[in-house]
């Protein structure tokens, strides 16, 4: 019987650091990562993605022309699924972002008006706030979302331009006034004739992703942009 070091070092390490799902706490399989196949089996998914007109869409209606909008699970305060938006915000599991954005996009794939997608941009953070997190969580999402659907990831043309407050603690006008203007594009020539689909980690009012979607449509032509979130609160 041949001695594979790498799995017995493994066995070992996972006897002091076992790997648990973070969701329910369980320890993982061989090949599960970060969430156990359970969980990710009853993840709250909204499956808005089949459906031209959904919550997510309606809130955007009169405010900004978009293509399609979805979100990919419901986010609710308490649930234990609140914990994954939690930790890769505010405790570095950028891969959190990863994971869940590849599970995304296979939902996205399903939908004609997804797969038509020509870039995937994130919703930038302003290089002050970007540096003081460390990461951009939005831009690990696009990213597992880029790799699944196999799509080119713009993170340097769509720019925060001014540092704002956080939008934790504002009401739907405060969002809005805070973020109005504050987007621009560094070259628009990239995204015209194109369809964009921004990428944020939560929706709560939509106003930073309105506020994304008008900066690209003010200054390019013959463009779309679409919106997807991982959570829709």
């Amino acid at each position: 019987m041949q001695f594979n070091i790498s799995t017995y070092l493994n066995d070992f390490i996972e006897l002091f650091f076992p790997r648990i799902c973070l969701v329910c706490g369980n320890n993982l399989l061989n090949r599960e990562e970060l969430v156990c196949l359970q969980c990710l089996h009853e993840l709250p998914r909204t499956n808005f993605h089949l459906q031209e007109r959904n919550p997510v869409a309606e809130i955007f209606y009169g405010r900004v022309q978009l293509e399609a909008a979805t979100s990919f699970f419901f986010f609710n305060k308490g649930s234990q699924y609140q914990k994954l938006i939690h930790a890769l915000k505010y405790k570095g599991m950028k891969e959190i972002g990863i994971l869940l954005g590849k599970h995304f996009a296979i939902d996205l794939a399903k939908s004609s008006s997804f797969a038509s997608v020509d870039i995937i941009c994130p919703v930038p953070l302003h290089p002050k706030k970007e540096k003081k997190r460390g990461y951009n969580q939005s831009e690990f999402i696009a990213l597992g979302i880029a790799e699944r659907m196999e799509k080119p990831l713009s993170t340097d043309n769509l720019a925060r331009l001014i540092y704002t407050d956080s939008q934790t603690r504002k009401g739907r006008y405060e969002r809005w006034e805070n973020v109005e203007g504050i987007f621009g594009l560094n070259r628009p020539d990239e995204f015209e004739g194109k369809h964009i689909l921004l990428i944020d980690d939560v929706l709560t009012t939509g106003s930073t992703l309105e506020a994304c979607a008008s900066a690209i449509l003010s200054v390019t032509r013959n463009t779309k942009v679409s919106i997807a979130t991982l959570g829709f609160a």
